[in-house]
């Protein structure tokens, strides 16, 4: 199964894996799987219970999220997560260590929609003042990567852009 994912993914995507080794590269991840959608109507940012959180598919997933990277050796200046504990379950799991930065919350729900805006220009602001040769990674929602890079994502795809959000190229890790 992990040599599949590797080959499958690996393989396919050599410009993507050959981006990377160059570093200076935005990594997106949508966090792994995390059954449903949304979050809970007593959703509490700081309280996982109230959460729409990763399962044992979503922890693997993540695992070999990490495992992707070790093995083709690519380096990275710093990982971000959003603050919800899908994302950092994700970020946890696949890189061990990381920072939160509230730039890659979700603002799916209309709680959180008045924020889109900021976090956007925030996060935006963020990637140009960042001055790096290794790869930035954010593990992030469906709603930031889709806005930022006008793409579809699925869980657990890590998606590769260049300073300027144009992509790269997608890898699956199903």
């Amino acid at each position: 199964m992990f040599f599949l994912l590797f080959c499958s993914s690996a393989c396919a995507n050599t410009k993507v894996i050959t981006a990377l080794k160059e570093g200076g590269k935005l990594i997106f991840i949508r966090h792994a799987h995390a059954p449903g959608g949304g979050d809970p109507d007593n959703f509490n940012i700081t309280d996982c219970s109230t959460q729409r959180n990763l399962d044992v598919t979503g922890i693997n997933q993540a695992k070999r999220i990490g495992k992707f990277f070790k093995a083709n050796k690519i380096s990275i200046d710093l990982i971000l997560s959003s603050e919800w504990c899908r994302c950092k379950d994700t970020a946890k799991s696949a890189f061990e260590s990381y920072k939160t930065f509230n730039a890659l919350n979700s603002f799916f729900s209309s709680e959180f929609a008045k924020n889109r805006d900021k976090q956007m220009k925030e996060l935006k602001s963020f990637v140009k003042s960042w001055n790096s040769k290794k790869n930035i990674v954010f593990i992030t929602h469906y709603v930031v990567i889709s806005e930022v890079l006008n793409t579809n994502v699925s869980s657990g795809t890590i998606i590769v852009a260049d300073k300027n959000f144009k992509v790269i190229g997608t890898i699956e890790t199903n």
